[in-house]
């Protein structure tokens, strides 16, 4: 059985983007996505403009991995150094609003649920991500015989 664990984390992540951007009615970029930046150590907002979906499917993919996990430390997990100029840089989270908003839109859709101990991942999401690795790993030549 193909996991997410077998394919790389880049086609993985884009092809679920593409898949939420095409497919999905549950996971849509809000309208204030078109002017945030994603943490307060970026000066500027994403250059892609489905940058949205991107992320929903990378924090599918890190609620796969690493589950139960929270918004805090999806947000450490999206953070960066910060440039201070002339002082030395400094580790900052990422934008909270951001990692909660796609949480609640991926519960909406069915892929992940609450629990106490946080966010975990459903079966229908499992199953998802699952059957686009396998899909995937498919079109990997030097992937394919494992």
């Amino acid at each position: 059985m193909t996991t997410v664990f077998d394919v790389p984390a880049e086609l993985l992540i884009n092809t679920v983007a593409d898949e939420f951007k095409d497919n999905n009615d549950k996971i849509v970029a809000p309208e204030w996505t078109k002017l945030v930046k994603t943490g307060v150590h970026k000066e500027r907002k994403p250059e892609n403009i489905d940058w949205w979906y991107v992320r929903c499917a990378s924090i599918l993919r890190r609620v796969y991995i690493d589950g139960p996990v929270g918004v805090r430390s999806l947000r450490t997990f999206y953070g960066g150094k910060k440039d201070r100029g002339v002082n030395p840089e400094k580790f900052r989270k990422g934008s909270g609003s951001i990692v909660r908003v796609a949480l609640h839109q991926l519960e909406d859709a069915g892929y992940v649920e609450k629990v106490d101990a946080g966010r975990i991942i459903t079966p229908q999401g499992r199953s998802f991500l699952d059957n686009t690795s396998a899909e995937l790993i498919k079109d990997i030549p030097e992937l394919s015989k494992y």
